[in-house]
């Protein structure tokens, strides 16, 4: 079972205390933005504030999978499949907003037009309203984890059949969103989005905002995986992946648990697609596909797994990472991620996580030691 002690990460132990400072640190940043001067070496331009927020839209479908992953010993290969449906119900309403300012001036998507679509395809038009996309964004992938994951842990598969059953579900999906028939914009995705809920998205004040409500999620979410891990639910997700059998004699049902578990991990990853879409201005096929899945999946592993500090800070700095070296490095960052991933699992079993456990150990170690040799 994961200790206390892996969410403690702050000196004395103060993980509360860590997670609180961090969170101020988070929603000061847009600071950055507007007081310092743009020549001064602290402005943090308009660009790298909503790259920033990007990153912790990412972390946010992080927590999810270390639940379902690092807690409960499930892996999923499939959760970009519920990001991207997040993705693309705010997506849907931002398109549906654009009205007469699209290309061919019409009250129908760019795209419809193009394929000569005459109607809006009925299942597009809840999407008219704001707040049912926003609910949209999180039910629709909570009601596709229900089903699927019904019917996949009542039939008993786990281990790696369940990684292969979730990454086929990814390309399956990946498959029907890249067709045009869909009426979802085919390979091109969605794009051009122009404002939301009346204020334009090209506007850096409402970047800002976006950032801020980001961190906001990101904070709740959080606070939830940390009440479920510490709940009974959540020692009990714990002994489904230590030993499933045994909870079985213990007379509770793993399935239960576990489709609860991936359930809450389908909606976080639809919240991170929701936060996502209007910050990047685009969703296509390829962030729902077989590899972005497994991208996911790296996050967490170079961050720790069974830590919630650890997925976050693995999905930041791996994609910071990636932000950084595919401008100089375009062709060779898929291979260096693979790299990082085989050193991290080979070398780095708890991710920099524990390499930063290990450090805050070592040092209390010394301190204890030069505090006995100085009573000598």
């Amino acid at each position: 079972m994961a200790s206390k002690e892996s969410e403690s990460l702050a000196p004395g132990g103060g993980g509360l205390a860590f997670w609180v400072v961090g969170f101020i640190l988070l929603i000061a940043m847009p600071l950055l933005n507007v007081l310092p001067p743009e020549d001064s070496w602290l402005h943090l331009s308009d660009f790298s504030l909503n790259r920033f927020g990007k990153f912790l839209a990412f972390a946010i479908l992080a927590l999810g999978l270390d639940l379902i992953w690092g807690y409960t010993g499930i892996l999923s290969l499939g959760q970009g499949v519920f990001f991207g449906l997040g993705a693309y119900c705010m997506g849907m309403h931002m398109m549906l907003t654009i009205g007469k300012e699209s290309v061919y001036g019409s009250d129908l998507p760019d795209f419809m037009v193009w394929n000569q679509v005459k109607e809006l395809p009925f299942f597009w038009k809840p999407f008219y309203s704001f707040p049912a996309a926003v609910i949209g964004a999180i039910l629709v992938p909570m009601l596709f984890a229900l089903v699927f994951g019904f019917f996949a842990f009542r039939s008993r598969i786990k281990g790696v059949y369940f990684a292969i059953i979730t990454q086929a579900l990814a390309l399956a999906a990946w498959l029907v969103f890249n067709r045009n028939d869909t009426n979802l914009g085919g390979t091109n995705g969605l794009t051009d989005f122009k404002q939301l809920i009346g204020y334009r998205l090209s506007d850096p004040g409402t970047q800002r905002v976006l950032y801020i409500v980001t961190v906001l999620c990101l904070g709740g979410a959080y606070l939830l995986c940390r009440w479920i891990i510490r709940s009974r639910a959540g020692r009990v997700l714990v002994a489904v992946r230590d030993s499933e059998q045994r909870v079985t004699f213990s007379g509770y049902t793993p399935a239960n648990y576990k489709l609860f578990v991936f359930v809450v991990a389908a909606a976080l990853a639809g919240l991170a697609g929701m936060l996502y879409a209007p910050q990047v201005g685009i969703i296509t096929p390829a962030q729902i596909g077989v590899l972005p899945s497994l991208e996911m999946v790296i996050w967490v592993a170079v961050g720790g797994r069974a830590s919630l500090a650890g997925a976050v800070l693995g999905a930041v700095s791996v994609n910071y990472g990636r932000s950084i070296l595919t401008n100089y490095f375009p062709e060779l960052w898929p291979f260096i991620l693979g790299g990082l991933f085989v050193v991290v699992v080979l070398l780095f079993p708890d991710g920099l996580i524990g390499i930063m456990r290990k450090m805050k150990e070592r040092m209390r170690m010394g301190k204890a030691a030069a505090a006995s040799e100085g009573k000598r």
